[in-house]
């Protein structure tokens, strides 16, 4: 099957390199940011992946690469959505095709991809923080190489980025932070930051002061030394009285801008200008977010990133028609209407979420009841201690977010819930591997850290049954803090039951009984369990299979139900096999003295790269070709190699 591979535009296709943009005269840059964003929009619209972010930074990507002397010069992303321009100029355009593709170009930054990824990203406001440790090793080795951090307005609510900006001011290290204000993260941007910036921007009266004031400058140019001081003077206390220059300057930076981002002429300028100003600098650039794209610049959520073939003028989909009402819905959905439901019954709900409400599909609860539901921006810390807050006043809180984005917040799931038992519900989505997203996303480590920390309920449900059975029980529970992980993806589909029912915590359930092997499955993985007994059966092979459902508390006794009817164990996570579930485990039957086999399955202690779920869980093999290899180990039958 052959693969569609765009063309590149004149200018486009002889850029293999940043020395090669560097060959083209200044007034032939915007033609390259034209052929760039159509490169972009012709790769995604056929091959998928993230999309708004890196069209609304064509022009900066083009502008810092015909400026800067990369890669000597360092130039770190944040979050990485936005480099698919600097990717395809930094001699991967020929292999752009294969983004986010198993073994292919990873959609993020790499530092082992390319010498011109100064820094991996994939989670949000690490580039000001990576920025100065680079700019301070530089110093130390007395290179005199140039360091640019892009940060985007909705990162820059992150407490780190301002953490690494007072350093960065303190040290007084000559550093460019890019502010990149689009008004967006994923979903639109909320709190008091965003606010102010947007205010400022869209303002005639700061850009008319503004005008006025860069004008009565050109008038007193020939007024001699004293009175150019004196307009120096003017334009700094102006700025600072009306622009965020005021925030920035506080924390010891040099503060340029806003200015428009999509001007690249005008931000070659301002970037060949800021090369030899020395010190911590901002330069505060407003962009769209999806420019050149109609349908992402008016639905910028949306458009965030496409999974599927569309038409790149119209934007609608070309992906082959399906019947909705015939696919089972998302874990994330199934949660959302769940809790719409919970919180109808019970007033005391509230809900959290760190700036990804369409992610963990809190809009439900959102619209329902927009008094009870938070977006606190991305700031993981705070919303793990603002639910800790609620809690303490009685409110059932419920923090939503991805299981690779908690570990931000793990100190605060310690420090601020548990060491003071606050029953804080936290419902973990793209719990294991999530796929195309790669390393930076996969969740494969929240049962290891969450199982070790007191006044904890650690579970996964196998199916969406379970699930809003689960919810149910959590928002009852007044005990200990609930962590409920699920994974990126489709449910079973199976009949949901109108209502809920309480669960007995800590307990399994039987799925299948069978005879010497039992399969221990924790999570929506037992599907594999369930597809992998049907063809051992073929093979007159019967296995017991057990979902757990609780990581902690466990229920031993089950296990121990087990231990007397069977010879081995096989345990199997879509999570880490280093101190997760299957080592919870195998420690209780260590404690017991009991001499049995058990086989732990999980991720291994690598690495994971990018490639759909079931390509990776082959490849680490807990799919279902892998659990019958086991199966047949544990049994003494040959497997084929």
């Amino acid at each position: 099957m052959d693969v569609y591979i765009p063309k590149p535009g004149p200018l486009l296709k002889n850029i293999d390199s940043p020395d090669d943009l560097k060959k083209l005269k200044p007034d032939q840059l915007q033609q390259v940011c034209d052929e760039l964003r159509e490169y972009i929009i012709d790769t995604v619209s056929v091959h998928g992946g993230h999309f708004g972010a890196s069209l609304g930074v064509v022009e900066l990507t083009v502008a810092l690469q015909y400026v800067y002397k990369t890669p000597g010069d360092q130039i770190i992303w944040d979050v990485g959505h936005q480099a698919y321009g600097h990717k395809i100029l930094t001699g991967r355009r020929k292999e752009f095709h294969t983004n986010r593709k198993y073994r292919g170009l990873s959609g993020f930054p790499k530092r082992t991809e390319s010498d011109y990824d100064a820094f991996g990203v994939g989670h949000s406001s690490t580039s000001i923080s990576a920025g100065l440790g680079m700019a301070v090793a530089r110093d130390l080795d007395k290179s005199d190489k140039k360091i640019v951090s892009i940060i985007g307005d909705g990162a820059m609510t992150g407490g780190m980025a301002f953490e690494a900006m007072n350093n960065a001011g303190a040290l007084k290290s000559d550093i460019l932070v890019i502010l990149n204000d689009n008004n967006m993260s994923i979903d639109p941007n909320v709190g008091a930051l965003k606010e102010y910036l947007a205010e400022i921007t869209t303002s005639k009266t700061f850009n008319k002061m503004r005008d006025e004031i860069y004008d009565l400058l050109g008038h007193f140019k020939s007024a001699g030394e004293k009175m150019r001081k004196i307009a120096s003077k003017l334009e700094r206390a102006m700025t600072a009285a009306i622009t965020p220059g005021a925030l920035f300057q506080a924390l010891g930076f040099k503060y340029y801008g806003p200015v428009d981002g999509h001007n690249v002429d005008a931000l070659r300028r301002h970037l060949e200008d800021l090369r030899t100003v020395s010190g911590p600098k901002l330069l505060h650039i407003v962009t769209v977010k999806g420019k050149g794209f109609a349908p992402a610049e008016r639905e910028q959520t949306k458009w965030h990133a496409q999974s599927s073939p569309f038409d790149k003028i119209t934007g609608k989909s070309l992906a082959p028609p399906s019947n909705n009402k015939n696919q089972p819905p998302k874990y994330q959905d199934v949660f959302g209407e769940a809790l719409v439901e919970l919180a109808a019954q019970n007033e005391d709900i509230v809900a959290i979420t760190p700036a990804m409400p369409s992610g963990s599909s809190l809009w439900p609860m959102m619209n329902t009841f927009p008094e009870r539901a938070f977006d606190v921006s991305i700031a993981e810390q705070h919303a793990v201690t603002f639910a800790a807050g609620l809690a303490t006043q009685g409110k059932k809180a419920f923090a939503a977010l991805y299981s690779t984005f908690l570990q931000r917040g793990y100190d605060q799931v310690i420090h601020d819930v548990a060491i003071q038992k606050l029953p804080v519900v936290f419902c973990i989505d793209r719990a294991g591997v999530a796929g195309a997203d790669g390393p930076t996303h996969h969740g494969l480590y929240d049962v290891a850290y969450l199982r070790t920390v007191p006044n904890m309920v650690v579970s996964s449900p196998m199916n969406e049954q379970e699930l809003r059975d689960m919810l149910f029980t959590a928002s009852i529970y007044e005990d200990a803090a609930w962590a409920i992980r699920y994974p990126r993806g489709r449910a079973t589909g199976m009949a949901i039951r109108d209502g809920f029912e309480k669960t007995a915590i800590g307990k399994g359930r039987i799925i299948k009984e069978g005879d010497k092997v039992a399969v221990l499955s924790f999570g929506p993985i037992g599907k594999y369990v369930i597809e992998a007994s049907e063809k051992l059966e073929l093979e007159e092979i019967e296995i017991g299979h057990f979902d757990m459902r609780y990581a902690k508390p466990l229920d031993t006794d089950l296990i121990d139900d087990i231990l007397l009817r069977y010879d081995s164990i096989i345990t199997i996570e879509d999570g880490s096999k280093l101190g997760g579930f299957g080592s919870a485990v195998a420690e209780y039957i260590a404690s017991k003295g009991v001499a049995i086999p058990v086989k732990i399955m999980g991720t291994p202690d690598i690495i994971i790269e990018h490639g759909t779920q079931r390509e990776l869980h082959d490849e680490v093999g807990i799919g279902p070709d892998g659990i019958i290899d086991e199966v047949k180990k544990s049994l003494g039958v040959p497997v084929k190699e």
